[in-house]
């Protein structure tokens, strides 16, 4: 076993998805003499001011705390060289760290990234490991470079992405696993028993920015891809579409076996009758016995399980049909 040295470590990281990293940092007894995150910021519909998830951690472990607006300045840059830290460990912090800092500790910058590098550099591997219908992830230990994700590969930890996982569940355990796996690496590292190894560019794929239009259900896509993008963007931004000219969300769905020629569904072993023609289209409910049953641009069948209308709380989708006049043929539209 690998013998441990305590280090001089400064932390870098910002929402929830860090605190395990720096809780399993201070629990391996290592000198965290810095801990940096992103300002607070006005949240909901109060506007109130919230502390980061790091933030809150560190300070009920008494950890100084820093939050510049910009690491691009000279008052900072005099900060982090009188912390005079061995090594800087970085994960979802959300700022770009300027070259000086990349060289100023002894055993480098580390990054712990949420994928298997070089799939998915960018700021939101986690999402598109769902959004593609991919079946294994990771959390990959980096040597920063100057550039966004391209540093050498200290160690990769290999994770099955489970059947129905949407990316809020993943996140919790992708978070974890980036807690369980710095320390013995770290400790490898510094120790000299890892070789860094360099990606292949070519192979290198990169994640786009999230946004809320991503959302919106096209049900002439094939029923995998619709599915996989409500798992997808579950919590967060979150999948929607339009019912009466209101926007109706849904948190969850699955594909379900169907028998389209005679007009059937499997429901987890159970035959449910579907009304489709030939002049059926894309987006038309087609069942409301199990769930909202939609018939799908490969003339599959998605079943929606819970939904939430609008400005009112998120129901199974049994109880939405119950709730409302929800009838065999309505089709679900694309705009207001």
């Amino acid at each position: 076993m690998s013998n441990q040295k305590q280090l001089r470590v400064v932390f870098m990281g910002t929402p929830d998805f860090s605190v395990p990293t720096l809780e399993a940092l201070i629990k391996a007894g290592h000198s965290i003499v810095g801990v940096y995150c992103q300002p607070d910021k006005q949240k909901g519909r109060g506007k109130q001011v919230q502390m980061p998830p790091v933030k809150v951690a560190a300070l009920n472990h008494n950890l100084p705390v820093f939050q510049p607006v910009t690491l691009r300045d000279e008052r900072v840059q005099a900060e982090l060289e009188a912390l005079n830290p061995d090594v800087v460990v970085v994960i979802a912090y959300g700022k770009i760290l300027p070259p000086w800092l990349i060289r100023l500790p002894q055993y480098g910058c580390i990054n712990v990234h949420a994928s298997i590098l070089p799939k998915y550099r960018g700021a939101a591997p986690i999402h598109y490991a769902i959004l593609n219908g991919d079946t294994k992830t990771g959390v990959t230990i980096m040597h920063m470079d100057d550039g966004l994700d391209t540093g050498d590969i200290i160690d990769i930890v290999e994770t099955d992405i489970l059947c129905g996982e949407t990316t809020g569940q993943l996140f919790e355990r992708m978070a974890l696993l980036g807690g369980k796996t710095i320390v013995p690496v770290l400790t490898r590292w510094v120790n000299g028993e890892i070789v860094a190894t360099p990606q292949d560019d070519t192979m290198a794929t990169h994640t786009a920015k999230i946004t809320k239009e991503m959302g919106q259900i096209d049900w002439s896509k094939p029923t995998n891809e619709i599915v996989n993008l409500i798992r997808g963007l579950n919590p967060a931004p979150g999948c929607y579409t339009y019912l009466n000219g209101k926007r109706l969300k849904v948190w969850s769905a699955e594909v379900v076996p169907s028998d389209t020629t005679h007009g059937l569904i499997d429901v987890h072993g159970k035959h449910v009758p579907i009304a489709i023609s030939a002049t059926t289209v894309p987006g038309t409910i087609v069942s409301k016995i199990a769930g909202l049953g939609v018939f799908c641009g490969d003339g599959n069948i998605i079943l929606l399980t819970e939904v939430q209308p609008e400005n009112k709380k998120r129901i199974s989708a049994i109880d939405f049909i119950n709730g409302h006049q929800i009838k065999e043929g309505i089709v679900f539209g694309d705009s207001i």
